[in-house]
């Protein structure tokens, strides 16, 4: 995407303003989804039996919403929904290592690794995810930067739902590209930076950790046309969506691999189980099972976690 500054217009300010009313259900449905207890939320560490390779050690699970198998129930850690379904857990199971901590969060930046993560109100719904990472600890997995592109804790699902809106001011042209030109795509730049910082940071707590940065799922598919009469946005601003996904993945890699971490490709496993698909692994902007919208149902969490697996030889 070309990288140009976001042009403040009266035009734009009036799409905005369309799109902020028209995104009320959004909010509606995000308040059900985050009705919880507010506080700091304490990292969920517990031993799991067995031995194999990680027998004694510590995997630590890091990240976002994606990470965290946010909206799918049961739920814990108040703000940061995780799930007991979401692919560290599975994967714990799997490799039963001697302790497992869970300090993933919905709507984490990447600059939560090193700094609280604080609601709207300035409350503190999770520590600094990074303080979780120790010298004994022996696996690392990362989910991080989806979030670094919205204008909510919603991240990808917000830009898409604000897609979703300007798409009545302009059903034939690209009113969400429009909106939010080249924006996205510096502020990935950003998030790619600071996560390679923090890679370092990482590598420094834990160096006998194997460090797994696992990479986003197929949210739409690879012809964004098969989304039509699916997704209530514009055709071209489909494929523009579609874009962003391909840079974020991409982004993510190549900062992985320049910080001497192992990128987990999680996109091609569910190619065919898109948001759109007639099998979906990853809910549209109306889940039909409990889970944030464009995020995985169990089925998604799943697959990443087997992605995972694979990609430790398991």
């Amino acid at each position: 995407m070309p990288r140009a500054a976001l042009t403040s217009t009266r035009t734009t300010a009036r799409r905005t303003r369309r799109a902020r009313k028209a995104m009320t259900w959004t909010s509606a449905a995000a308040g059900v989804l985050l009705a919880g207890a507010l506080g700091t939320a304490a990292p969920a560490e517990a031993s799991v039996p067995g031995g194999g390779d990680l027998a004694g050690g510590v995997y630590v699970a890091l990240g976002d919403s994606y990470a965290a198998g946010a909206g799918i129930p049961a739920q814990s850690a108040g703000l940061c929904m995780r799930s007991d379904h979401d692919y560290g857990r599975l994967v714990a199971q799997s490799l039963a290592p001697g302790a497992y901590r869970d300090v993933t969060c919905a709507g984490a930046k990447v600059g939560a690794l090193t700094t609280p993560q604080t609601d709207a109100g300035a409350i503190v719904v999770n520590g600094p995810q990074l303080d979780a990472v120790t010298p004994d600890t022996t696996l690392v997995t990362l989910t991080v930067a989806g979030d670094n592109l919205g204008t909510s804790d919603f991240g990808f699902g917000d830009v898409a739902a604000i897609c979703s809106a300007l798409s009545v001011t302009d059903p034939l042209g690209t009113p969400c590209r429009d909106f939010y030109k080249d924006t996205l795509g510096a502020r990935l730049d950003s998030a790619g930076a600071e996560l390679g910082s923090d890679l370092k940071l990482i590598h420094a707590r834990a160096p006998r950790a194997a460090v797994l940065v696992v990479g986003y799922p197929a949210v739409l598919p690879d012809d964004p046309g098969q989304c039509l009469g699916k997704l209530p946005v514009t055709t071209g601003d489909l494929g523009f969506l579609r874009s962003v996904l391909g840079e974020l993945n991409d982004t993510v890699a190549a900062t992985a691999r320049a910080g001497g971490a192992t990128y987990v490709d999680t996109l091609t496993p569910t190619r065919g189980h898109d948001s759109c698909s007639a099998t979906p692994w990853i809910s549209g902007l109306f889940p039909t099972s409990p889970t944030l919208p464009l995020h995985p149902y169990p089925a998604g969490e799943r697959a990443m976690a087997d992605a995972v697996l694979n990609a430790l030889g398991r």
